[in-house]
């Protein structure tokens, strides 16, 4: 479970998150959906810890993340660009070194990243360079890096960005399959057949602060609208920074 309680973050002269509250449930796809700058990659990098709020909390199966960021880390799967894996690495490679980063032992990260590699259906590429993959290659490597030590919990912040679509259904489906296992899963977008298809729950954020949660039948039946998209334009007030 993921929780961020009162976050409140400045980035300069702008209030990047203010008084943000909300939680992610295991067994659950929760979407943080908005425009651009409402500030869904701020709320991702504090829960992650690469930025620390200025006021509030930040808790990965209850474990503070400002105070023991490494403890929580542990429980947590960060989904990387798929465009920014090393190429230079085969994915077993790649795999291996993120399951000893996030504390495995050398034995225990070769077990690890050989069942990923297992369960993603990646050993007809996994000793091959990174170099010249495709997207759907890339792609598997990276969700591989972020489940290899099986956290409970998992952050992507607007995963199909650059994806094509075979790509994005494949990560669509493991997402599903992840969540049937019972994993937290946490992402952003500001696609709305992607947040509509997906999640259990939207928090719906505008200028850092949530102004809506509930599922996409709950969120249109509130705004009395037929579609996820028009209950989103009622709910922040624009239609500024809509994504078909």
């Amino acid at each position: 479970m993921i929780s961020v309680s009162n976050l409140s973050k400045k980035i300069g002269d702008v209030q990047a998150l203010d008084n943000l509250s909300f939680d992610a449930e295991d067994g659950q796809i929760t979407g943080l959906l908005g425009p651009n700058g409402a500030g869904k990659t701020t709320c991702l990098r504090t829960i992650f810890g690469l930025l620390k709020a200025d006021q509030g909390i930040a808790t990965i199966n209850n474990i503070d993340v400002a105070i023991k960021p490494v403890a929580a880390k542990q429980q947590l799967g960060l989904f990387p660009d798929p465009f920014g894996i090393y190429e230079r690495l085969t994915p077993r490679e790649y795999i291996r070194y993120f399951a000893e980063l996030s504390g495995l032992s050398r034995a225990a990260a070769l077990e690890a990243t050989n069942r990923v590699i297992d369960d993603l259906q990646l050993a007809d590429i996994a000793d091959r360079r990174c170099k010249g993959f495709s997207q759907g290659q890339r792609m598997k490597t990276a969700l591989a890096q972020a489940i290899v030590h099986q956290p409970k919990n998992i952050v992507l912040d607007e995963p199909t960005r650059g994806l094509d679509v075979m790509s994005t259904r494949i990560l669509r489906d493991m997402l599903r399959k992840l969540k049937s296992e019972g994993h937290c899963i946490l992402f952003s977008s500001h696609v709305m057949q992607e947040v509509a298809s997906l999640c259990d729950r939207v928090v719906v954020m505008t200028e850092g602060r949530v102004v809506a949660i509930g599922s996409p039948q709950q969120l249109c039946e509130q705004t009395n609208q037929t579609s996820l998209e028009e209950a989103f334009i009622t709910l922040i007030g624009t239609d500024e920074g809509i994504a078909a």
